[in-house]
């Protein structure tokens, strides 16, 4: 299992607050404030290569649809937010290595509810960059599949990139309990979905499939690997995927801003293919690593 470790570069890091950049131990927000009270809040997690911000467009545009469908008010415009996030970057003197969580929150309240008559003035944006390599390890990952179902349409669509992550955080529990990495979670039908803060995929014959964008994110590197593949001439589907269809795929891998490409070794105890990273898992890992450093936007400083 790999251990969470913590760059002491951190200790020291500029955090972007609603306009001003704060120690980290000064950063904060009021026990007002939405995020607080009921997890109401959108976010992005952004990755800098090389003087480059991967797929930003995507995130910001994702971060604004993730808004606009929980009506928010007032919500900032990506010019704002490119500022915010360059300006945190720079003072922290980072162009490569780093990690962003950018979240923009309903705001602070007039007291204390759930009602959002209650936010008067207006989201916070939080710009969040800390030194941090991706989450796994390229050799690899063990899963175990959670008993915790992940959320339908009908409850709380996956589409909202929202900070309400208890159902994740559920099954990432079972996760810690089972002595492994991630939480392999279905849909309430059965079919697999996500892992609890990757996307996944299996290799199956030379055909890259992975599962609808029902009940799990449309990550922004998910669609990047499906965009790698139409570009290399690699078969690649979305379809409904059986948890046999992942035990006996030839290869299985996750994808995440996070995380980037991570084969997946093991599942419930089986085997995936031989046990290591699979040849196609190898190919896309490197499309994914040159496309991100040569594609992303340049920082402006």
């Amino acid at each position: 299992m790999n251990a969470p470790t913590i760059d002491p570069r951190n200790a020291d890091i500029l955090v972007y607050v609603a306009g001003e950049l704060l120690p980290r131990s000064e950063a904060r927000v009021s026990v007002f404030d939405s995020s607080v009270q009921g997890g109401d809040a959108v976010w992005e997690g952004l990755r800098v290569y090389d003087g480059r911000i991967a797929e930003l467009d995507a995130h910001l545009e994702r971060l604004a649809d993730s808004a606009h469908a929980l009506a928010f008010a007032r919500i900032p415009d990506r010019d704002a937010i490119r500022e915010a996030l360059f300006r945190t970057l720079e003072a922290n003197g980072m162009r490569d290595g780093a990690h962003v969580r950018l979240t923009l929150t309903r705001g602070e309240k007039i007291t204390s509810g759930m009602n959002p008559r209650l936010n008067r003035s207006g989201p916070c944006l939080i710009v969040l960059a800390e030194w941090k390599p991706p989450v796994y390890g390229d050799a690899g990952i063990r899963l175990v599949t959670a008993a915790t179902r992940r959320n339908t349409p009908q409850c709380l669509d996956s589409k909202i990139h929202h900070n309400n992550l208890l159902n994740n955080i559920l099954a990432c529990i079972e996760a810690n309990v089972a002595g492994v990495d991630s939480a392999l979670m279905l849909d309430i039908s059965g079919f697999v979905s996500e892992t609890n803060d990757t996307n996944v995929f299996a290799v199956r014959r030379g055909e890259i499939l992975t599962p609808y964008a029902d009940s799990c994110l449309p990550g922004i590197t998910r669609g990047l690997v499906l965009s790698l593949c139409a570009r290399n001439d690699i078969p690649a589907a979305e379809r409904n995927l059986s948890l046999t269809e992942m035990y006996t795929a030839d290869e299985v891998f996750t994808t995440g801003t996070m995380g980037e490409l991570t084969p997946v070794l093991e599942i419930d105890g089986r085997c995936i293919g031989d046990g290591g990273r699979g040849p196609m898992t190898a190919r896309l890992m490197e499309l994914h690593g040159s496309w991100v450093r040569n594609h992303g936007e340049p920082l402006p400083f």
